[in-house]
């Protein structure tokens, strides 16, 4: 039993060490080897969750063998349901925060009726201009023309009322703080 619980810690902190020092390295050079083995269907079976289980069952199995009382099958049963615990630890406190932190500035032009910007290049009565609007973390420049009918100058504050044909049809912004 000991030999197991050593193979499974050993394993462990031997898959930590080469994933920390070689990780990008094995990433490059196993690309698309190892898809076969992928479990697309379970989300919750991830590499990272797969080896912390085995490793606590292993360190968890060993302390429990050499510091405690208890029989070699209350020790295997023991040491499964703490790895299993440390497993859904690893998973809701670090896989899942990490899937869901994920920032993209990619973004649908159509997302952007309602947002503000303001004027870059200025928007003639019948013409396009240009603005800028905030999205997500950054900023996009897009063809504009004034939904209204006015002359809308550089600098001018704008909400993007509707979007048509990759166009953003914007009106002044009230200033009601004033």
């Amino acid at each position: 039993m000991e030999q197991l619980f050593w193979a499974c810690l050993a394993g462990g902190v031997l898959f930590a060490i080469v994933t920390v020092i070689f990780g990008d390295l094995l990433s490059h050079a196993l690309d698309g080897i190892l898809d076969f083995m992928s479990v697309d269907g379970v989300r919750k079976l991830r590499p990272m969750v797969i080896v912390s289980v085995i490793t606590a069952f292993g360190g968890v199995g060993l302390l429990l063998l050499h510091y405690s009382p208890l029989g070699s099958l209350v020790v295997v049963l023991t040491a499964a349901l703490a790895a299993i615990a440390v497993g859904i630890l690893v998973y809701v406190a670090y896989v899942r925060p990490m899937e869901n932190s994920e920032n993209s500035t990619g973004f649908s032009i159509r997302e952007l009726s309602g947002r503000i910007g303001e004027v870059l290049v200025p928007i003639p009565p019948r013409g396009y201009g240009e603005v800028l609007v905030k999205v997500g973390a950054g900023h996009t420049n897009q063809i504009a023309a004034s939904f209204d009918g006015d002359t809308l100058d550089a600098g001018v504050r704008v909400v993007v009322v509707e979007v048509r044909d990759d166009t953003l049809f914007v009106s002044r912004l009230e200033d009601n703080s004033k």
